[in-house]
């Protein structure tokens, strides 16, 4: 299995979790810190933060230190490999379309 089909796995994942999807949601809007993605999820402060590890270990986001607060966001390199795998589906779906329209025609 090639590297970015493997990190394309991975990150399937750990986005198969609820909790996560809803911090990818939330980090659209932009950056955030551990303690403004808490405020809007039912977890406590330590279940957000693991859950930023295992998104940062999947290349799902990433984080920069703004003086005591570590400020997350999507990595869109990260999700990269996660569309690349998703529109294989739709290739094949319009490869499907376009060798049926050329059948009836």
């Amino acid at each position: 299995m090639c590297l970015s089909l493997a990190m394309a796995y991975e990150a399937l994942d750990c986005i198969g979790d609820p909790t996560r999807r809803e911090i990818l949601t939330l980090l659209r809007g932009g950056e955030r810190s551990v303690r403004e993605l808490t405020d809007e999820l039912p977890v406590s402060q330590p279940a957000v933060s693991q859950h930023l590890k295992v998104l940062r270990g999947a290349g799902l986001v990433s984080s920069r230190t703004e003086g005591t607060r570590n400020l997350y966001r999507v990595d869109l390199d990260g999700l990269a490999g996660v569309r690349a795998w998703v529109d294989q589906f739709w290739d094949d779906a319009l490869d499907s379309f376009v060798r049926y329209t050329e059948e009836k025609s």
